[in-house]
């Protein structure tokens, strides 16, 4: 085993004021000499963590969990795969999805490196682009691994079931289940077991966006439509200039965005998907979505609803200050939140060009938006302690604006269809943790981005964050 010992150290560049009375972010140690660009992380028995980077090597980490992390060990477990992105545990065998194929490896004679490597499903095309990549889910409630195919270049489909997603079943069966997709920069589930996916800005994509897998789905990129054969519907071929709302209502299958990432306001490369189920052992956030963002090295939070038959929500900022570009995320039973990331390819705010970090909450809550809800006329805003009466119940201590994107072939979208609603009344509810806004101006499609700087805490504190971003795809009867 190789040891490693570094010096630790909690960096302030760049973060949240307050940051660190709530949550504690900290370096775990990489090997020396070894570049550690992190694609995918595993939770493994007895608290080790695997972990893969994109120049195909797997390493076991020992030690990660532990208070002191200069004791932190690592042995490499496997060499030669295929840029994974994607990895998890299940019944001795590490699962990795890579470029070409979804793989499975373990160790059969008990020497603490892989040995045995069989290939599970390869059915998809590949060439010499380097934007072919290919993101795996953890198996979903039926065994099934998710697997998400990037545009050749991010542009066009030069291989087969480029801009896809496919299901791999257990006995290795490859299931076409969502067209339409661009530039996937992670995959997940909610707390329910629905899949879904963060997609990055560009062509028919006027922002980055969280995006429900609802299986026979369009997700809104024609580009790889021509991959359906007779295995699945033909995808629809939207209208080039046009917006989202008024091609999906044109398209049933067509699934807009859950969640809205506003492009340089939200970060602008949104990466790993981690659903807080914890049961409170990372604050109280259970059944949120974590969402890693590359560009920005920050980590955004998620509430989601279903309105009609279609997921929404809100998104605030959360965590920030990680030294590198975040792709994987994994949070285990204990709460740990932790963060791999990789600059490679792609700038970041974090100066590292690559970074494994752990995230601990310390048992102080922040004041904060806890969810925000919509109603046939306004919003319902859910604190996370008492408000004060006087500031959460006066309108004039929030505001709001609306805006959507172009949906076009284009690269990205301004801001456009611009309104401001205006706040008739907010009402507090008796715990005071609630707040009614009444709103007259609601616009379906757009989002609503809400401020609410005047709010303070019972105790007089202000938000820690004061504005949340809600993509209203329905608004409710």
């Amino acid at each position: 085993m190789k040891s490693v010992l570094l010096s630790l150290a909690l960096l302030s560049s760049g973060v949240h004021a307050g940051q660190e009375e709530y949550y504690i972010r900290e370096r775990i140690p990489t090997p020396t000499d070894e570049v550690l660009e992190l694609g995918s992380i595993a939770l493994l028995p007895d608290k080790q963590i695997a972990v893969s980077d994109r120049r195909g090597d797997v390493w076991i980490c020992t030690g990660a969990y532990d208070q002191d992390l200069t004791k932190v060990t690592w042995k490499k477990f496997a060499s030669g795969l295929h840029e994974p992105f994607g990895m998890f545990w299940k019944d001795g065998w590490l699962y990795l999805t890579q470029r070409p194929e979804v793989t499975r490896i373990k160790d059969s004679d008990g020497d603490g490196t892989a040995d045995t490597f069989e290939t599970i499903c390869d059915k998809w095309g590949i060439n010499g682009d380097y934007h072919e990549y290919a993101f795996g889910s953890p198996p979903d409630k039926d065994g099934n691994i998710w697997v998400l195919l990037c545009l050749t270049g991010s542009f066009t489909s030069e291989s087969p079931w480029r801009g896809w997603a496919l299901r791999v079943t257990p006995k290795g069966e490859m299931i076409p289940t969502c067209s339409g997709v661009r530039s996937p920069g992670g995959i997940g589930f909610n707390a329910d077991g629905d899949a879904f996916y963060c997609d990055n800005q560009g062509p028919w994509n006027g922002s980055s966006g969280l995006k429900w897998l609802k299986p026979g789905s369009f997700q809104g990129n024609p580009s790889g439509n021509n991959w359906h054969g007779d295995k699945f519907p033909a995808p629809p071929q939207p209208t080039d200039g046009s917006r989202i709302l008024t091609e999906r209502k044109k398209f049933p299958e067509f699934i807009p965005p859950a969640v809205i990432l506003p492009h340089g306001k939200v970060g602008q490369s949104p990466s790993g998907i981690a659903c807080d189920l914890s049961g409170g052992k990372f604050g109280p956030w259970q059944k949120q979505m974590l969402i890693g963002e590359q560009t920005h090295s920050q980590v955004q939070r998620v509430n989601l609803e279903k309105v009609n038959g279609l997921y929404q929500g809100a998104v605030f900022h959360f965590l920030e200050g990680f030294e590198a570009g975040i792709v994987p995320l994994r949070q285990a039973e204990d709460g740990t939140l932790f963060v791999g990331g990789t600059n490679r390819g792609w700038a970041s705010r974090g100066s590292k060009p690559f970074t494994f970090e752990r995230v601990r909450w310390t048992g102080k809550t922040p004041f904060e938006i806890h969810d925000m809800s919509a109603r046939p006329d306004g919003f319902e805003l859910t604190f996370t302690g008492p408000v004060d009466p006087a500031t959460a119940g006066n309108p004039a201590s929030y505001a709001m604006d609306t805006f959507t994107y172009i949906y076009q072939a284009k690269y990205g979208s301004p801001e456009v269809d611009q309104s401001t609603p205006t706040i008739t009344s907010a009402t507090v509810s008796p715990d005071k943790t609630k707040v009614r806004l009444k709103i007259d101006g609601l616009v379906q499609g757009n989002v609503h981005h809400l401020t609410a700087k005047g709010v303070k805490s019972a105790e007089g504190n202000s938000l820690w964050h004061p504005e949340g971003w809600y993509t209203l795809n329905e608004i409710p009867k």
